[in-house]
C-alpha cells in the first residue's frame, strides 16, 4: 500500500498529538528557529512545534498527508511551509535550517538512510541540532507499528555512528507505550537521539 493511500480518510493515521519524544524536546528549539521535519506525514509534529514558534517547513510526498497536515495547521491557528518532495534524490540544501527532525522515518533501507541522515546533516546550520526518533531493533517482536525488517531500526551505536563527532544532547534506548492512533498504538521499544552539528 501507498503512503497516500495509507492517509486516504478522515482519520489520522497518527493522531493529531505530537510524537511524546517530539513534545519532550521542544524546548531544545528556540522561537523563531528555522527547522525542517522530514516525511512529516498528517502535521503532528511540525504543528505542534509551529504553536511553540518555531518557523517550520514539512517535507512530505503523499497528497492525502499534506491536505490533512494543511487542515490541521488551520485548527491550530499556525502556519507550516510544505516541500512536495520524495526523500529519494532530494536536492537537499546547504545549511539552511536551525534544526531539523526525523521522526518514525524507517521506511528507507540502510543505503537510503544513510543518504538521508546525510542530508540531515547538510540541511542544518552549524550548531544546529538533528532531532531522531524511531523504533529500536527489538520492535518486531512488539508488533505496533514500524516494518518487520531489523536492518531499518535503529540502536544508538548506528545512530552515533552516522553523526561521528557531534555533540550528543540526548540518546536513549527503552520500552514505552504508544497512543499515537491506530498506527502507533501498544508496547513498543523506541530509540531517541538529539546531537548538535559541530561548528567546525
Amino acid at each position: 500500500m501507498s503512503w497516500n493511500a495509507r492517509f486516504a480518510g478522515e482519520d489520522y493515521l497518527y493522531g493529531k498529538a505530537p510524537a511524546t519524544f517530539v513534545a519532550e524536546q521542544a524546548w531544545r528549539i528556540a522561537p523563531g528557529s528555522r527547522m525542517l521535519s522530514i516525511a512529516e506525514g498528517e502535521g503532528r509534529n511540525a504543528a505542534f512545534l509551529a504553536g511553540q514558534g518555531v518557523v517550520m517547513t514539512a517535507l512530505e510526498a503523499a497528497p492525502n498527508a499534506r491536505t490533512k497536515a494543511r487542515r490541521l495547521a488551520q485548527e491550530r491557528g499556525v502556519t507550516l511551509d510544505f516541500i512536495d518532495a520524495d526523500l529519494r534524490g532530494f536536492d537537499w540544501p546547504e545549511a539552511e535550517y536551525d534544526a531539523v527532525l526525523a521522526c518514525y522515518i524507517q521506511f528507507a533501507d540502510p543505503a537510503f538512510r544513510a543518504e538521508i541522515f546525510d542530508g540531515l546533516a547538510r540541511a542544518l546550520k552549524p550548531g544546529g541540532l538533528v532531532l531522531i526518533h524511531g523504533f529500536a531493533r527489538r520492535q518486531p517482536r512488539y508488533g505496533t507499528g514500524g516494518p518487520g525488517m531489523v536492518e531499518q531500526l535503529y540502536d544508538l551505536d548506528l545512530l552515533n555512528g552516522a553523526f561521528p563527532r557531534w555533540d550528543v544532547l540526548h540518546q536513549a534506548d527503552y520500552d514505552g507505550d504508544l497512543d499515537e492512533g491506530a498506527g502507533h498504538s501498544g508496547r513498543a521499544a523506541l530509540v531517541d537521539f538529539v546531537a548538535r552539528k559541530p561548528v567546525r
